[in-house]
């Protein structure tokens, strides 16, 4: 719910903005067929402010379609990102007792979020605060919702990806993150669900040993989920097959001339990628100086 001034657009924003079919000042619906989507009866009068995302609250099959999308259990915290009502956070919370924490700037919306928290009997499992969600700490989130524009999404999406731990999933509404390609898609009717998992930074230069005293080393490079590389075998050339990252988990299979593909997968923890299974890799890959 924010004005175009509120975004600070750079030139960048604006050229994937019109890869997208946006003209500067054209908030128009980026799927042309929205039928759960009325705007006859909104009005901001009551409120006194403008909002550029109106409140249009999901159809119940989305919100469990979401939450099926996101694979919601009680072991999740769920942060939903203009909450309207709180229905996402009141269904989550009901079949699934997730928590969770909902934001809104419209204090209307707030209110009615707390008071159908309470008349459902979850309001131990849910907070709603009035807040910007380009604002809030969204840190502790395990699983955000979204139901924005896509101008919205992808002034959002650095925050995301920089501030939310890798294997969270975020799940949209309607709208996509630009050039950011779901990691899933699915319809629900005339509607497009998006499904994202937030990727670890892997891009850089990787030394590791295995326990057959070889050296293996990778040159990595990433955009969003999507890694590409060159590999080296005890200094020599190799061939770096595939890699394949989903959140937190990174898989590297590499294969020299005379030899079979071998195959990593690992964990990515801060400054370094441990084993994710089996015994052949026999030290952590460390950050290593481009040669």
């Amino acid at each position: 719910m924010y004005n175009q001034s509120d975004f600070n657009i750079d030139d960048e924003m604006i050229d994937e903005l019109r890869d997208l079919g946006y003209e500067l000042n054209d908030y128009s619906l980026s799927d042309s067929d929205f039928r759960d989507l009325d705007f006859d009866g909104y009005s901001t009068e009551d409120s006194g402010m403008i909002l550029d995302v109106p409140y249009v609250p999901s159809d119940e099959k989305i919100v469990h379609s979401l939450l099926d999308l996101a694979e919601v259990t009680n072991k999740d915290t769920l942060y939903d990102l203009g909450c309207g009502d709180g229905r996402i956070l009141v269904a989550a919370a009901l079949e699934r007792n997730a928590h969770g924490v909902g934001i809104d700037i419209d204090p209307m919306r707030i209110n009615e979020a707390i008071e159908y928290a309470g008349h459902t009997g979850v309001e131990h499992l849910v907070h709603f605060a009035e807040a910007d969600l380009m604002e809030v700490d969204i840190s502790a989130a395990t699983v955000v919702t979204l139901y924005l524009l896509d101008i919205v999404n992808i002034k959002l999406r650095p925050r995301l990806l920089d501030e939310l731990q890798p294997g969270t999933r975020v799940v949209s509404h309607a709208f996509n993150m630009g050039d950011w390609k779901p990691d899933q898609q699915q319809r629900c009717g005339s509607i497009n669900l998006y499904k994202w998992i937030i990727p670890a930074k892997v891009a850089g230069s990787w030394e590791w040993q295995t326990s057959k005293g070889e050296t293996y080393r990778v040159e990595l490079k990433q955009k969003y989920q999507e890694v590409t590389g060159k590999a080296w075998l005890n200094g020599e050339v190799a061939q770096l097959k595939s890699a394949l990252l989903s959140g937190d988990l990174l898989e590297l299979i590499v294969q020299t001339e005379c030899a079979r593909p071998v195959s990593f997968l690992m964990r990515c923890e801060p400054k370094q990628l441990v084993a994710a299974e089996g015994n052949l890799q026999a030290t952590p890959a460390l950050k290593a100086p481009k040669r």
